[in-house]
């Protein structure tokens, strides 16, 4: 998995959801530098693809089956964007590649989600570009949470109990059932099975899907891999 430098929070999730795995697979980070998260032309430069590629390659030198951009920035910088970088991945690496908002996508359709409620540590302007790249990909995203950050280490001291309330109240305002928690800096894995056996509300979280993805690549089920705590939605 390809990792934002500033990210605090996938690392041990991703471990955690493998560790009665470890005989069948394991995961392996690289990073590369992300700090903070908005539109201007450095924060966005941070995503060009040669410094992701340079990353993944080395990741290929252990000889990973699959190849994961734990990241988001698609979902602002748009599909196309992601699904560039993956063919780039491949060609370099020689193995299959996804992202993070690959992955959620093909999560929805999977499910047959249209229109959800988000959850993301993000600023306005950056929501705002991201309901476009869904909106161009068939889904609609009713109302949610923001909590205005754009440093993105700080997006992980969000606790994971205040994370589970901004989901009840994103499902809460919008009338959605689905809630998409978009940021892998965010404590949110751990909480989804919970809000959806105990509020009712189905929680898309995006370490998970990532994982989910991950392993499908790799040609493994989820549901025999990652333990329940975390099988809400993968």
């Amino acid at each position: 998995m390809l990792t934002p430098s500033s990210n605090t929070v996938l690392e041990p999730t991703v471990q955690a959801m493998l560790a009665q795995s470890t005989a069948t697979c394991t995961a392996h980070f690289s990073r590369f530098t992300v700090t903070e998260i908005g539109l201007n032309e450095r924060q966005l430069s941070q995503f060009d693809p040669a410094p992701i590629v340079a990353a993944a390659e080395l990741l290929g030198h252990a000889h990973c089956g699959a190849i994961s951009w734990a990241g988001t920035s698609g979902s602002w910088l748009g599909l196309e964007q992601d699904t560039a970088l993956c063919a780039a991945v491949t060609a370099r690496c020689g193995c299959p590649c996804t992202t993070s908002t690959l992955a959620l996508v093909a999560a929805l359709r999977r499910d047959g989600v249209r229109r959800f409620a988000l959850v993301t540590p993000y600023t306005q302007d950056v929501v705002d570009k991201i309901a476009l790249t869904y909106a161009a990909a068939g889904f609609e995203i009713i109302g949610g949470v923001h909590l205005g950050l754009t440093d993105n280490a700080s997006f992980a001291d969000c606790e994971e109990a205040a994370v589970a309330e901004h989901c009840r109240v994103a499902a809460a305002e919008s009338g959605v059932d689905a809630v998409v928690i978009l940021c892998t800096n965010m404590r949110g894995a751990q909480s989804a099975r919970a809000l959806q056996e105990v509020d009712g509300i189905t929680v898309y979280d995006s370490i998970a899907v990532t994982v989910a993805e991950t392993l499908r690549l790799v040609d493994l089920a989820p549901a025999e891999i990652v333990p329940p705590a975390f099988l809400a939605r993968l």
